[in-house]
């Protein structure tokens, strides 16, 4: 058996070349990003959501993810997006409302920031990771994709409560 390089040398440029481009096509094939589903990633509405994530967020692009109803931006992922995920009840965190999207904030994992939509069912959370990437940015580029969850109710605080005008209070 001769021995692939002492082969006549068209054949020998051909094996060349295809070992060269498919060394190639490996190294510029990223590993898709490693998530977890969401419980309700199955939801119809998730579909919608997804085919019409930008091909950008914030300025990094976007990234194939292992998992139903996901998404990521940059390399490493910046901001990871799941739909499906449980409908937040009401809360004492922050709520932002951008670009008509309502995002409950909790930063308790500074500076990684997890946004939960709020009144939209099923619900989608974006992980933001601060110090890569602007929140406001990442949620103003993701908002008309999220859109297609229609909203059902919105955020309220503390200057929406109506209190009683006539000095009237009661106890619980």
């Amino acid at each position: 058996m001769s021995h692939p390089f002492l082969r006549p040398a068209p054949l020998r440029f051909a094996a060349i070349v295809t070992m060269l481009a498919g060394s190639l096509m490996l190294a510029g094939c990223a590993a898709a990003v490693p998530l977890t589903p969401a419980t309700n990633a199955t939801d119809v509405a998730c579909a919608d959501v997804i085919v019409h994530l930008p091909s950008t967020v914030a300025d990094q692009a976007s990234r194939e993810t292992n998992a139903q109803a996901t998404g990521a931006w940059g390399d490493p992922a910046a901001v990871l997006l799941h739909c499906g995920v449980t409908v937040p009840a009401p809360t004492t965190l922050p709520c932002l409302n951008i670009n008509g999207i309502d995002w409950i904030e909790d930063d308790s994992d500074a500076p990684t920031y997890r946004y939960t939509t709020y009144g939209r069912d099923p619900a989608i959370e974006i992980v933001i990771d601060s110090a890569a990437v602007s929140g406001s940015t990442a949620l103003i580029d993701v908002a008309n994709a999220v859109g297609y969850v229609p909203a059902t109710s919105a955020c309220v605080g503390a200057e929406d409560v109506q209190l009683p005008t006539d000095g009237a209070t009661t106890a619980p």
